[in-house]
């Protein structure tokens, strides 16, 4: 959500730096563009980075041997975060 939500800032502050021609005594358009584009950029990279972040999982391969049979015995575990945390 936070991608998309990233383009359309991006998109909204390009309208309104690029294609408006307004003027407007109170605020400066072409500086709201640039501020609301830039905040898209950010956004879109913190949404970037936290789907990376949400992907990686660990693999743990542990080998020991078993006292009783006198056998080695490999266990493999695998553990990925839960993505229901808040994200």
């Amino acid at each position: 959500m936070s991608i998309g939500a990233g383009i359309l800032l991006f998109a909204i502050g390009a309208i309104v730096a690029f294609a408006l021609n307004v003027q407007v005594d109170w605020v400066n358009l072409d500086m709201l563009g640039y501020i609301l584009m830039g905040a898209g950029v950010v956004i879109f990279l913190v949404g970037i980075v936290l789907m990376m972040r949400r992907r990686r999982s660990d693999v743990v391969t542990r080998t020991a041997v078993d006292p009783a049979a006198e056998e080695q015995v490999t266990r493999r575990t695998t553990r990925t975060p839960d993505d229901a945390a808040g994200l």
